[in-house]
């Protein structure tokens, strides 16, 4: 049940919240038989609906969804349980929104892609537990990215503010968000 971590526990509830529905049946089958009882959600409402009426014990969260940020749902997670231990999920990495999802309750973020076994240590690792330092040292791109997302992040995502405390041209800025992170 599980792979040296600590035990699913009494309550198997887990939310799991993305728009991507091939990926999001695939990680519910999968964590299914690793003895959760998923339920799933495709968008920020029905995410932040089951958070208010079904609370789970566990949750696992997409950053960007169609109507809306991830991090809305981990707030309405952690408002209605705040026991529900949340891994955020995201193609768009960032130190920025790493730290957000942090500081409003998440206990770890995944990259995508992510696969079941990934999900499963997140959320059942110990909370002292410590991540394994990076493999590959980030390239100086991926810096300015990150730094860029961090700026971004701190003026509540507008682009605008963004681009004048960067001193950079908005519709710069605006390409450079679009874009997903360099490695």
């Amino acid at each position: 049940m599980n792979i040296g971590q600590g035990a699913i526990g009494v309550d198997t509830s887990l939310l799991i919240v993305d728009d991507d529905e091939p990926f999001l049946r695939r990680l519910s089958r999968a964590m299914e038989k690793r003895g959760f009882s998923p339920l799933i959600a495709g968008t920020v409402a029905d995410g932040k609906r089951i958070a208010a009426t079904q609370p789970p014990a566990y949750a696992v969260v997409d950053l960007r969804l169609e109507d809306g940020n991830g991090l809305d749902v981990v707030e309405s997670l952690r408002a209605a349980r705040p026991d529900c231990k949340v891994v955020v999920l995201t193609g768009y990495g960032a130190i920025a929104t790493a730290v957000a999802a942090v500081k409003i309750g998440a206990i770890d973020y995944l990259a995508k892609p992510a696969d079941a076994d990934d999900v499963q240590a997140a959320l059942l690792a110990p909370e002292e537990a410590k991540p394994a330092p990076p493999e590959n040292p980030m390239s100086a791109d991926r810096v300015r990215w990150e730094h860029i997302q961090r700026v971004f992040e701190l003026c509540d995502r507008n682009v605008s503010e963004t681009a004048r405390r960067l001193n950079m041209h908005r519709r710069t800025l605006q390409r450079i968000l679009a874009k997903r992170s360099p490695r």
